[in-house]
C-alpha cells in the first residue's frame, strides 16, 4: 500500500463515484477501480457495497475510510513541514557560545542571519568550550564556538579569530602604570579565573606554570563581568582575552603581558558525518561566508 492508494479512495467516496474521481484525478476510471481493489485485497476487507449504483461504504470502509483521511492530512503536513525545511522559511538551528568571546559580533551575524530568514529561530546554549565540544560530540548542540585546539578527528573547524590576552588590575594596583608586564612578575598575585568547563582555566594555569610558577586563585567564576566586580573591589588580578577588554569599564585597567604573550584561536566547530538540519547548514555556510 501507499499513499496514492489511499488518496484515491478518498477522492472515490467523495465523489461517490469511480468515474467522477477518475475525472478529477486526471487518470481512468479502470485505473482507480484497480487501485481500490488492490487496496480492498491487501487489507482483506470490502470496501463499497457492490450491489448498488452509486458507492456505498461498508463498514470497515468507513473505518478505513476515518483513517485514510488522517494518513492523508499528515502526509500533507509533512510535505509541507519538508518544503518549508528545504526552502528555509522555518527550523531551529541550537548553537553553543562561550560567554567569554565578546558580545557583539556573533549577535549581530545572527540578527542579519535572522532578517534573512525569520522564521529561523537559535537556541542559544551559553557555555565555556569543553562544554560546547561535548554537546557538540553528542549532537546536543549543531554547532557551537570553542578555542582552539580541537579534536580534528571529531570535527570540522572553522577558525575565524587569533588575540592577546591582557592582565586586568584595579585602578590603584602598583602595575597599573605601566605599559606592559612580564608573565612571571605576577607569582605573587592572587588570581581570578574562569572556572574549570573553560579552556581558559586551563590555557592560564599552562602558560603560568611554564613561566615558573603555580598562580594562587583566590576565585573562579563563568562570567566576566562579575570576575571584573571582584578585581574593582580588589580581590585580585585577572587575564582576559583583548576583545573583552575593550568592554571593561573605567573601574578596572588592563596591561599588555609579554614573555610570554598568551593568545587564543577561536573557531567555529560542527561534527563531521553528521546529519545537519538545512538551517543549520544554511548558518554554517552563511558564517563561513562572513568569516572569510
Amino acid at each position: 500500500m501507499d499513499i496514492k492508494h489511499l488518496q484515491y479512495f478518498i477522492e472515490a467516496v467523495n465523489c461517490k463515484s469511480f468515474t467522477r474521481a477518475a475525472d478529477r484525478l486526471f487518470i481512468t476510471q479502470p485505473t482507480i477501480s484497480k487501485m481500490v481493489k488492490n487496496l480492498e485485497e491487501e487489507l482483506g476487507v470490502q470496501l463499497f457495497e457492490r450491489s448498488r449504483k452509486k458507492l456505498i461504504l461498508t463498514d470497515a470502509g468507513q473505518v478505513i475510510y476515518d483513517q485514510a483521511k488522517l494518513i492523508d492530512k499528515a502526509f500533507t503536513n509533512l510535505q509541507q513541514e519538508l518544503d518549508e525545511l528545504r526552502n528555509l522559511k522555518k527550523g531551529v538551528i541550537r548553537l553553543g557560545l562561550p560567554p567569554i568571546i565578546g558580545t557583539s559580533f556573533f549577535p549581530k551575524m545572527i540578527g542579519a542571519f535572522h532578517k534573512k530568514y525569520p522564521d529561523i529561530t537559535f537556541h542559544l546554549a551559553e557555555h565555556g568550550s569543553k562544554r560546547i565540544e561535548e554537546e557538540v560530540a553528542s549532537g546536543i548542540l549543531h554547532a557551537g564556538v570553542v578555542v582552539l585546539p580541537a579534536n580534528e578527528d571529531a570535527f570540522e573547524t572553522l577558525p575565524y579569530k587569533e588575540e592577546n590576552f591582557r592582565l586586568v588590575l584595579h585602578p590603584e594596583h602598583p602595575f597599573a602604570h605601566r605599559q606592559e608586564i612580564e608573565l612571571p612578575e605576577l607569582k605573587r598575585e592572587p588570581f581570578i579565573l574562569f572556572n574549570k568547563d573553560f579552556v581558559l582555566h586551563d590555557r592560564i594555569l599552562s602558560a603560568c606554570s611554564k613561566a615558573g610558577f603555580q598562580p594562587k586563585v583566590v576565585s573562579e567564576s563563568s562570567q566576566w563581568e562579575f570576575i571584573e566586580e571582584m578585581i574593582a573591589c580588589g580581590l585580585g588580578a585577572a587575564l582576559f582575552p583583548e576583545s573583552i577588554c575593550q568592554n571593561l569599564s573605567s573601574k578596572v585597567c588592563t596591561l599588555k603581558i609579554v614573555n610570554p604573550s598568551i593568545t587564543w584561536k577561536l573557531a567555529v566547530i560542527w561534527k563531521k558525518e553528521q546529519y545537519l538540519p538545512f538551517a543549520a547548514r544554511e548558518w554554517l555556510s552563511y558564517t563561513r561566508n562572513q568569516l572569510l
